[in-house]
């Protein structure tokens, strides 16, 4: 699991602010840089200027470039089609392709002795296209995926077409990543934001990545020219492998806040009516949780069992269906309605916590 950002050269920020940008990711832990070397509207004369002492800080750094590629990268930067070799020697560590290779060509470059990764394009990809890659043998340890982002309004892929499409990635052993938006400077020239899924148009980074974390993809991408600070630190803070849930907390005992403070897996036998924490009852340390706000449970509950649930006490359940209101039961905190739809994630084993925005 890892974190990107993106950088355009020659088009909306000054060389200065690219360079910033890299310090700034790369004190947060960001590991991956995605850019492109065949960007229309660039300002060329620019571009060519730039690109090399940006790569040259990112390589001191260790950074993962992710390069889109064409045959015409390669001439730009004055390298024979296919040098992979001159690719690794500027920086670039991952090739991103975007048109101008066959399937035979990707698996050829898949085994370089460079040490390059592959990227392949997880929004266009097909069960044909893999099953003719497959035909050519290629090293997928050495490959991975990226989703494509969208400047214009109301054509990002949908959340069904993502799933679908990482699920045949997945078969093969290929990981998925994918763009949110930055809300800060938007990518010319229509800066309308440049994220996967059409809705997280507009939405906060760290809500977005949440979400795309949740969908299975293993690095989340700033798509846009220069996110501000907050949005890197946001993405950056943010634990991949745990779904996030903004909460409203009922009551406020010490005890119920400390449990709402947890880190918790969703048991493995997976209840009809509630998502239930493995770890609560485990880690209640002795207390005694007193009844409190013993009422009607609604969908997006969260309850603890008091210590009229005898054993029970200590049992963290997140509701997945309207109860009736239970004198052993105290519903001490709700899910936010935003976030209802990220729920049907977290079964068997997926690890959550709480965000507690209102209290």
């Amino acid at each position: 699991m890892s974190y990107g950002f993106s950088v355009y050269f020659g088009l909306d920020n000054t060389k200065e602010e690219n360079i910033k940008l890299l310090k700034d990711a790369h004190e947060l832990g960001f590991t991956r840089i995605f850019t492109s070397l065949h960007i229309p509207e660039a300002n060329y004369e620019i571009f060519k200027m730039e690109v090399r002492d940006f790569f040259k800080l990112a390589k001191e750094y260790d950074m993962d470039i992710i390069s889109d590629i064409s045959p015409n990268t390669f001439k730009f930067l004055n390298l024979e089609d296919m040098d992979l070799g001159g690719l690794k020697d500027i920086g670039v560590k991952t090739i991103r392709i975007d048109f101008g290779y066959s399937e035979e060509n990707i698996a050829k470059m898949s085994k370089n002795q460079y040490g390059i990764k592959i990227q392949l394009n997880a929004s266009t990809i097909t069960e044909e296209f893999l099953k003719n890659l497959d035909s050519y043998s290629p090293d997928y340890k050495n490959i991975d995926a990226l989703h494509n982002f969208y400047p214009r309004v109301g054509t990002g892929i949908s959340e069904e077409s993502m799933i679908n499409k990482n699920n045949l990635l997945k078969i093969r052993g290929i990981k998925p990543c994918a763009f949110v938006q930055s809300n800060n400077r938007k990518r010319s020239p229509l800066k309308d934001g440049l994220p996967t899924l059409e809705d997280h148009r507009g939405m906060l980074v760290r809500e977005a990545a949440n979400h795309l974390f949740a969908l299975g993809n293993t690095s989340v991408f700033i798509g846009d020219s220069l996110p501000s600070f907050n949005e890197l630190k946001d993405l950056s803070s943010l634990n991949p492998e745990v779904i996030e849930l903004d909460i409203k907390v009922k009551n406020k005992d010490e005890i119920t806040l400390r449990l709402l403070g947890e880190v918790y897996s969703a048991r493995t036998d997976e209840a009809r009516d509630a998502i239930r924490a493995s770890e609560s009852r485990l880690i209640l340390k002795g207390d005694v949780i007193e009844p409190c706000n013993t009422v009607n449970k609604e969908f997006g509950d969260i309850t603890i069992d008091n210590k009229g649930y005898l054993r029970y006490i200590g049992e963290l359940q997140i509701l997945k269906a309207n109860q009736e209101k239970d004198s052993r039961t105290n519903v001490v905190a709700s899910v936010l309605q935003k976030d209802f739809y990220l729920l049907k994630y977290i079964h068997g084993g997926k690890k959550f916590h709480f965000n507690i925005v209102e209290q």
